[in-house]
């Protein structure tokens, strides 16, 4: 199927962010000059400024123009990590440990993420909150979306900016399902805690600007000193 000529727009400005050349806060060119550059037009670019809009990634000033809103690390970090101390207090998490290894994909896998991949990174990190081991993360992404990123180790403590920045993949939203679970005798030497004791398990699906689906992610929480706090608007 043919790429809708709006699509055309959105790929430029995204690789533009992703690149660099555009800043948050950088001002885009018109939408004459847009559609001109791209070769659409004017109003195939309008719809594609409109959409990058609702998606949060550009904004719009009346009589001013069309500016990049993308994601700073603070922002990104807080949008899709949930984790909170018992009073919902907010602490960045840290990586303490790292491991990232390239392997086959799961058959779950290849059915889920963008292109049905046949390798894929796996980065299993456990993260701490005010020097408490809390979270068990492990992300698994499509190895030709993100070659070599074994290379760029020690990552980012928000792996969405890196993904943004060097891979021009800005992640716009995400599904996920949680469960209970209890700690096996690994997780609970990784985490401090006794063996059988409660944790959240997380499973996530994230997209990106695409909509793509670009990373599978399980979280694994302690319980007993943190929460999992969504706020519904």
């Amino acid at each position: 199927m043919a790429q809708p000529l709006y699509q055309k727009v959105i790929d430029t400005i995204v690789a533009r962010i992703a690149s660099g050349e555009l800043l948050a806060g950088g001002m885009l060119p018109s939408e004459m000059q847009l559609a001109s550059e791209v070769g659409v037009s004017q109003g195939t670019a309008r719809k594609a400024l409109m959409m990058l809009e609702q998606h949060g990634i550009l904004r719009r000033e009346q009589g001013r123009g069309t500016f990049v809103t993308a994601r700073t690390p603070e922002s990104s970090l807080f949008n899709f990590f949930r984790l909170r101390e018992g009073d919902g207090a907010i602490v960045s998490p840290e990586p303490v440990e790292e491991k990232i290894v390239q392997r086959a994909a799961t058959q779950v896998e290849r059915a889920t993420l963008f292109e049905r991949p046949e390798t894929v990174y796996e980065i299993a990190r456990i993260r701490s909150m005010d020097g408490t081991n809390s979270t068990i993360e492990t992300s698994v992404v499509p190895a030709q979306l993100f070659a070599g990123l074994e290379n760029r180790a020690p990552l980012p403590s928000a792996l969405y900016i890196l993904y943004q920045q060097s891979y021009g993949c800005i992640v716009l939203k995400a599904e996920e399902s949680i469960t209970a679970t209890v700690a096996d005798a690994d997780q609970a030497a990784a985490l401090g805690i006794a063996q059988g004791a409660p944790l959240l398990q997380v499973e996530r699906l994230a997209f990106d600007i695409l909509g793509r689906p670009i990373e599978r992610r399980r979280s694994l929480y302690r319980t007993d000193r943190f929460s999992y706090r969504v706020t519904l608007d």
